[in-house]
């Protein structure tokens, strides 16, 4: 199983950034009329996110690859989603018009995205090492 993992791992961290691709890129573009179904969007949060999913792309492959960097790129993810939700802060506090689910939404890829943070940096650097 410890064998499988990079890629079960890059297999979900793939499918979340594909998912996150869609729906930012569905909102910039207004595609299949889904930035009306989304409501009161807050395009920082979108961009931030449409970012984060091309870096979730490449370190999907880090992870298969076990490259040191992908713990940084997704370091780099969670620094930008967290100045985004200190932007959509900001925006709220401003009178701005915002959903709420959009908070939720930015607790959990934050989460998310540390989590795979720090698996990457555990699981690579002892692959690293047991290599070495």
């Amino acid at each position: 199983m410890k064998k499988y993992a990079p890629y079960l791992l890059a297999t979900i961290l793939t499918g979340f950034a594909l998912l996150t691709l869609f729906l930012s890129t569905s909102v910039i573009f207004d595609l299949f009329g889904i930035r009306a179904k989304e409501g009161n969007y807050v395009l920082l949060v979108v961009w931030a996110n449409f970012i984060c999913s091309f870096l979730y792309l490449f370190a999907a492959y880090g992870f298969v690859t076990a490259k040191k960097w992908t713990a940084k790129l997704l370091g780099i993810s969670t620094i930008i989603l967290i100045t985004a939700l200190l932007g959509l802060f900001y925006h709220i506090n401003s009178g701005g018009i915002y959903e709420t689910k959009t908070i939720g939404a930015m607790f959990f890829r934050i989460t998310v995205t540390l989590v795979f943070a720090v698996l990457a940096y555990v699981r690579i650097n002892r692959e690293l090492r047991i290599k070495n």
